[in-house]
């Protein structure tokens, strides 16, 4: 036995012995040069990052969904900017490393920010012009919504029951995520359906006017001999007349109608005059009874103006019977001729006039190629004018009506993908070279970036001129398009989507809230959105968004926020006073509302969404078995909720992230969990102030407005969501240049919101693509 243990433990020492021999000896971390000239990514960057963020950071850990490992050869980082700047920011921060894990010196700190910072600003902005591509994107629901009531007329929505869009970049309308699902399809088909069934009439008879005189308008010659029965019905029991005044509205062809009926005796039936002025119409054989109540038609033409209607009974008789004759009611029906009918504006978007039987191919070519060339946003040519001449003539065999041709070719314009999705094509050649959008493509990019629809007659009149594109005009295109109705569809799709609110779908829980209810809800999210139409109608600064000193409330949202004065349901703008602790979206309580839970505030919520909608800084995702705050069994529950939170901290896996989330939150701790003022959170008096990672000290929102509101980081971050939704694509390296020329612009105008939405539409990556070749 202990000869057995001698060799197992020379055998032991050997092995050691052989593994110190060939094992290479790990090297020590040696800092980085003094010059930063002189800093290499492999010999001094990895070795930096091996030493202190690999641990946390690498293939297996990944830690807050970052890998640092993978860097293995020198990166272009100004291709991966929000994962360097990430990296930059924390080391600025001292967030990274955490505080328990070794730390570099402050030189090595300072080298590799003053590297990063390098790197990322190899990026020439003076370099070829990347203007980047958006993927071909069809119509998301608004705009098809929107396209359809600016293109037809319809008043309905005809996308209620297609299915939601898909969400990219925190908008609907990217193109790389707008993808067209069988279902959908089948969706489209119907719609277009019903949307030319509703519009386009293929009965003209329902267009013409009726106007109807009943019995008590005419004025009889002797009431004794003429007069009004209990049912309104006009009697003539002698021959005697009546008289009225009716209206032809315009020159044409009428129909006088007249519903009687007789009593009926001797030999011939009751018969009644028709004399309009001094000219007899006809005279009537009244050969029914009151059981066969009958219309009575007399065909005529007659000019516009009032006349003189006259009704005679002419053969009155009372031997072995007496014979009468009675008027219900006379109808002027007309003009009947097509060339004076009103036909509905929606069926005149597609057939403008009433063409002859001869000339019904000629105008539906004409009528095809405007309705089309409307639909496509382009001039449609020729071969697709020829193709729906056939789909036309299609509807037509059979008996179809005219009507019924323009019907089904109206219908296969509203399926063709020329109108579904939205078109810029790319010719074959120069592939990878940038292009200059022609009128009409900018067209397009202007009306859904501003209205979600497609542009209208001036847009469309400045394309086909070629004179859209020049400075002068676009500019005041921008403007009047801003000031119009319809840029209520960019409070909608981009505020509303940017700010969360355009569902705004929250369900407070009715016990501990039981004055919140559906006109709060919907009070709450209106304020929202008239405050942000307001601040761009009126081209205030869009630091107005942050801090203001008014807002628009009606009488149940003013009661929620304790001010009096307003009354009734409607919204009025209203003061703010600076003691009231409210101004801008972030005291607004669809903001508070719906970024806190169900039973009570949320700081976690609310700094999050700051951080992601107004910093642009979203954190980190949490990592796995992490429990909830009511779920941490570590936490005193009879705890103020920012003792709570401050315990939840304590797990250091939570501890960097909340560090900067908790403190933005608490800030608005003085309002509930639906917006309303508060002084205490239970037993506990609120405390509102904090201390963000860089040291700056605040109390109460409004302090951390003022410092939000600091710098250039809340300009930079609607800047950035605005041109994703402009764009209808996700943000990449090369666009910094035109954020960087945008803030720019933001900071020497006063931020003004005219001055944002001008500058992103003169950009670059507005007005031009990257040619593609074949692909569109």
């Amino acid at each position: 036995m202990r000869f057995k243990q001698k060799t197992v433990e020379a055998k032991l020492v050997a092995t050691l012995v052989i593994a110190a021999v060939v094992s290479p000896v790990i090297a020590e971390y040696q800092p980085l040069p003094g010059s930063l000239d002189q800093v290499d990514y492999t010999k001094h960057v990895k070795e930096f990052l091996a030493e202190y963020c690999w641990d946390c950071h690498d293939d297996e850990t990944q830690k807050a969904d970052l890998n640092l490992a993978k860097y293995q050869e020198a990166p272009r980082m100004y291709e991966e900017r929000k994962v360097w700047e990430a990296v930059r920011d924390m080391l600025v921060t001292r967030e990274m490393p955490p505080e328990k894990k070794p730390q570099p010196s402050e030189a090595d700190r300072k080298q590799m920010v003053l590297f990063v910072e390098k790197e990322l600003a190899k990026f020439d902005c003076n370099g070829p012009v990347n203007p980047g591509r958006v993927t071909i994107r069809r119509l998301n629901r608004a705009e098809y919504n929107n396209t359809i009531r600016d293109l037809v007329g319809v008043d309905f929505n005809p996308s209620e029951d297609f299915p939601l869009d898909e969400v990219g970049y925190g908008f609907d309308n990217i193109g790389d995520v707008l993808s067209l699902p069988p279902m959908l399809l089948e969706k489209y088909l119907a719609a277009a359906e019903r949307i030319v069934t509703d519009a386009v009439l293929t009965s003209p008879d329902s267009l013409v006017p009726h106007k109807r005189y009943e019995g008590s308008q005419f004025k009889p010659s002797d009431s004794e001999i003429v007069r009004l029965e209990d049912n309104g019905t006009l009697g003539f029991w002698r021959e005697g007349s009546a008289a009225s005044r009716v209206e032809f509205p315009s020159k044409g062809d009428y129909i006088l109608r007249v519903h009687a009926y007789g009593d009926q005796a001797g030999s011939e039936p009751p018969k009644l005059e028709l004399k309009l002025d001094d000219e007899v119409l006809e005279i009537l054989d009244v050969s029914v009874t009151d059981r066969n109540v009958k219309d009575y038609n007399v065909k005529l033409s007659a000019d516009v103006g009032d006349r003189n209607l006259q009704l005679a009974y002419l053969n009155n008789f009372n031997s072995n019977g007496d014979r009468n004759v009675f008027v219900k009611y006379v109808e002027i029906i007309g003009p009947t001729d097509a060339a004076a009918l009103q036909y509905p504006a929606a069926h005149r978007n597609i057939i403008p006039r009433q063409p002859g039987p001869a000339d019904e191919t000629k105008f539906a070519a004409e009528f095809l190629e405007r309705f089309a060339s409307r639909a496509f946003r382009r001039p449609a040519t020729e071969n697709e004018v020829n193709r729906l001449l056939q789909i036309y003539q299609l509807g037509r065999t059979e008996g179809g009506s005219f009507e019924q041709g323009m019907q089904l070719a109206t219908q296969a314009i509203l399926v063709s993908p020329q109108f579904l999705f939205r078109w810029e094509l790319d010719p074959g050649s120069e592939t990878g070279t940038p292009r200059q959008l022609n009128d009409y493509e900018l067209a397009s990019r202007l009306s859904y970036f501003i209205w979600s629809s497609m542009p209208d007659g001036e847009l469309s009149s400045l394309a086909a001129r070629n004179v859209l594109h020049k400075p002068e005009i676009l500019a005041a295109q921008v403007q009047r398009m801003v000031q119009d109705k319809k840029s209520w569809a960019l409070v909608e799709n981009f505020a509303g989507q940017w700010l969360q609110i355009r569902q705004f779908d929250i369900s407070p829980d009715p016990d501990l809230f039981p004055e919140f209810d559906e006109p709060l809800r919907r009070a709450l999210q209106t304020e929202t959105m008239m405050f942000f139409d307001a601040v761009m109608k009126e081209n205030l600064s869009i630091m107005s968004l942050l801090d203001a000193d008014f807002t628009f409330a009606n009488e149940r949202l003013a009661r929620h926020y304790g001010v009096k004065g307003v009354r009734g349901d409607a919204f009025s703008r209203i003061k703010l006073s600076p003691e009231s602790g409210r101004g801008g979206i972030l005291t607004q309580g669809s903001i508070l509302a719906l970024s806190s839970n169900p039973t009570r505030t949320s700081p976690v919520n609310r700094g999050k969404w700051i951080m992601e909608q107004i910093l642009g800084t979203p954190p980190p995702p949490p990592p796995p078995n992490v429990p909830l705050l009511e779920e941490n069994k570590g936490v005193d529950a009879s705890a103020s909720l920012r003792t709570q939170l401050e315990q939840h901290r304590a797990n250091p896996d939570c501890a960097t992230c909340h560090e900067k989330m908790d403190p933005l939150g608490f800030a608005f701790e003085h309002f509930d969990a639906i917006g309303a003022w508060r002084e205490m959170d239970g037993e506990h008096p609120i405390d509102a102030s904090g201390r963000l990672p860089d040291g700056v000290t605040f109390d109460g929102p409004a302090e951390l407005k003022q410092l939000l509101m600091r710098g250039d980081q809340f300009a930079r971050t609607v800047t950035e969501k605005m041109l994703t939704f402009a764009l209808g694509r996700g943000l990449e390296y090369y666009d910094k240049c035109t954020v960087d020329e945008i803030v720019e612009a933001l900071t020497k105008n006063d931020y003004t919101f005219s001055t944002l939405v001008l500058e992103i539409v003169k950009s670059k990556p507005f007005q031009m693509r990257q040619i593609t070749g074949n692909e569109t």
